[in-house]
């Protein structure tokens, strides 16, 4: 995922090199020629255009520049906070960016509906450069013709992946001109990750289910989603591979016959309604108790904050937090990977 950073269309080069060929100046007028044409060059710097190509969550080849950066409306807070995190502003959120993810934006942002019912209206209103969008949510997906007529500017993002979150970040960092909050944001992040899954890399692997809870059911999860691919990544046998159903109906037949060595839960909304449908539903069949994962105290309720959410500059920390539960002995190097 190393990237050489680049600049493009350099409006200013011109100044730049008028600049170079002044000779020194001693008299005062001289000085102050030099000074103005120091400010105007670095004006001219300010203003280069850069232009960025990129895939977006459709793969879809697709082209944003610099002035796209002005005014940035997030319809995900996910997105949202990534947008920050790479130095840009916004001047609109849904209203996720501060329920879920507690971003302090101030009063001058406006919030412009839900992630699941973003309002147009609000969003046209604001003349935005650029509106960031999830791929992943129907509603979103379907403002691509009104945003087209309305002549904005948008860009659809998909993050399931750690690698996607990186190459978000380098485009949103490009557009802001912010190569050292790629590197700290973005690229450190990968450094640690790809470290974590070296060091777990030669261990005996696992196996696992993992289930995502909600207060109507719960269902099974394979590698399409976050959690299911940090899992993967780190070594798990998810049962889910063999048993393509339970990603339909969480059966305790098929579970009891894999007995899996860990069992994961994530949840959907509030939590703690989540846990009690389950509690009610497959755990309440005497067969759960009689699962290895639950007599040796290994069924875990994984944070959302780093396995339901996009955890964003935080990847590390997720996959730091699940290899130390699989891998309780490699906890103090981990803990040095994390700390470098």
């Amino acid at each position: 995922m190393k990237k050489i950073w680049y600049r493009v269309f350099a409006a200013g080069l011109s100044a730049l090199l008028l600049l170079g060929s002044l000779s020194a100046c001693t008299n005062t007028a001289e000085q102050t020629e030099q000074t103005e044409n120091t400010e105007n060059t670095q004006q001219a710097d300010a203003n280069d255009i850069g232009y960025i190509a990129y895939n977006d969550a459709f793969d879809r080849k697709q082209e944003l520049t610099t002035e796209n950066a002005k005014r940035v409306v997030a319809l995900y807070g996910s997105f949202a906070e990534a947008w920050e995190l790479s130095g840009g502003t916004l001047i609109g959120v849904t209203e996720d960016a501060i329920e879920e993810r507690n971003m302090d934006l101030g009063e001058d942002v406006a919030m412009v509906g839900s992630v699941k019912e973003p309002n147009l209206e609000e969003i046209i209103a604001l003349s935005p450069s650029l509106v960031i969008l999830s791929g992943d949510i129907a509603t979103q997906v379907d403002l691509e013709p009104a945003l087209q007529q309305a002549g904005i500017p948008y860009a659809y993002f998909r993050v399931d992946t750690v690698e996607d979150y990186v190459e978000m970040m380098y485009t949103f960092c490009y557009l802001n001109r912010r190569e050292d909050l790629y590197e700290q944001n973005a690229e450190a992040v990968y450094d640690k990750v790809k470290e974590i899954k070296t060091l777990v890399a030669s261990q005996s692997h696992p196996t696992g289910l993992l289930i995502r809870a909600f207060s109507t059911g719960a269902k099974a999860k394979g590698a399409d989603n976050q959690t299911g691919v940090i899992i993967e990544d780190l070594g798990v046998d998810n049962i889910v591979a063999r048993h393509d159903s339970l990603l339909e109906d969480l059966s305790i037949e098929e579970i009891i016959t894999e007995d899996p060595d860990y069992i994961f839960i994530t949840t959907m909304g509030e939590e703690q309604a989540a846990i009690d449908a389950l509690e009610t539903s497959i755990m309440a069949n005497p067969a759960w108790a009689g699962l290895t994962a639950v007599q040796q105290d290994r069924c875990y309720v994984l944070p959302k904050d780093l396995f339901h959410y996009k955890p964003n500059a935080r990847w590390a920390e997720s996959y730091a937090y699940m290899a130390k539960i699989l891998y309780p002995d490699l906890t103090e190097e981990i803990d040095e990977i994390m700390a470098s």
